[in-house]
């Protein structure tokens, strides 16, 4: 099996070499758009051509001991570490294929919101926030928690946070939507089970290269002392920034940073890429089958629910999938969630 062929690698090299030849003009940096958008694709050829190659090497490793394997040799041992980093090679190029969308690759703005409920639903949401942390953590993403307002009693009235790292916002655009937990409540004298809801909404952080153009009229800016998680200075100074988008009542605000000069660049940054998510909403509603999935969306439609009690399951009612050890999803173990969510994600587009 060749394959290099199957990955139809002559013919992703024959389109670095053309390219290669434009990027070798003359006037080729004169277009700074055009000239980016060849670099961008030039460079996923290279990814792709580089994957092409290592899987080729692979398996003509694992022909190679087939061949020992048939004279007569022990290789047993060596025949399973070749099938086992063969298939996470696979795996890991089966997820590309998944997250190939235009910003999939960028980091992603996450925000929580409790539903309806008061400190059961607000404890839900801070339970939700420890589960991406713990996510972030495990996939090796730099987690940073840019707004957090504490509930009453216990738990988050809503917290923002960014997970930096390749394909962030694609591995978690799965998330948008509703959460339901149901358990016992550990704040109900009766010990009566109760269900909770909490919303999560995944944005790209938009990078310099994407202009979004908002005008200083368009925003009320606003200072207030923080009420987070945090050392003496940011709860004793009127740091804390909070940024409205009037048109949209899009709001940014941003806690996390000693001084208010940062603390209105991060909110900013927020908002820009708040308003770009929901310019990319719009064009989705052009379509009817994208207007379906705008309903994963509205507050009140689960995505998956969280059992404790009286036996514990986790389902997410989109794909179906289920696993019976919650804790090990609420500890940030939701991959097989987010993968079975990006699989039939493919099978709807080609519907």
């Amino acid at each position: 099996m060749n394959c290099g062929v199957f990955f139809d690698a002559p013919a992703r090299r024959r389109e670095l070499e053309v390219l290669e030849k434009q990027i070798a003009q003359p006037g080729f940096w004169q277009d700074a758009e055009a000239s980016q958008r060849i670099l961008t694709h030039r460079k996923r050829l290279e990814e792709q051509a580089e994957a092409d190659d290592c899987l080729a090497r692979r398996i003509a490793d694992l022909e190679a001991y087939f061949e020992l394997a048939r004279e007569g040799e022990e290789v047993s041992g060596e025949l399973r570490s070749e099938l086992d980093a063969l298939r996470a090679e696979v795996d890991r190029l089966e997820l590309a294929t998944l997250l190939s969308g235009e910003h999939d690759r960028l980091n992603a703005i996450v925000t929580i919101h409790p539903g309806a409920g008061g400190t059961e639903s607000q404890d839900w949401a801070e339970m939700l926030l420890r589960m991406y942390r713990r996510w972030a953590e495990r996939h090796g993403f730099k987690f940073t928690l840019m707004d957090y307002q504490a509930g009453e009693e216990a738990g988050l009235k809503s917290a923002t946070f960014t997970a930096a790292g390749d394909y962030a916002y694609g591995l978690l655009s799965s998330e948008i939507g509703v959460h339901r937990l149901v358990r016992i409540s550990p704040f109900d004298a009766a010990a009566r089970r109760h269900t909770s809801f909490a919303s999560v909404f995944v944005s790209p952080e938009i990078d310099d290269t994407i202009t979004i153009e908002i005008k200083p009229d368009d925003l009320r800016i606003e200072t207030y002392r923080s009420t987070g998680k945090g050392g003496q200075h940011v709860n004793t100074t009127d740091s804390a920034v909070r940024i409205t988008h009037i048109p949209t009542n899009t709001v940014a605000q941003c806690q996390n940073e000693r001084s208010q000069h940062r603390n209105k660049e991060m909110a900013m940054k927020v908002l820009r890429s708040k308003l770009y998510e929901l310019e990319l909403l719009k064009r989705r509603e052009a379509t009817q089958k994208l207007e379906d999935s705008k309903m994963e969306i509205g507050f009140g439609s689960q995505i998956r629910s969280y059992v404790l009690h009286p036996y514990r399951l986790v389902k997410d009612v989109r794909t179906k999938f289920e696993m019976g050890d919650a804790d090990r999803v609420l500890d940030g173990d939701i991959d097989p969630f987010i993968m079975a969510y990006l699989v039939s994600r493919r099978g709807l587009a080609k519907v």
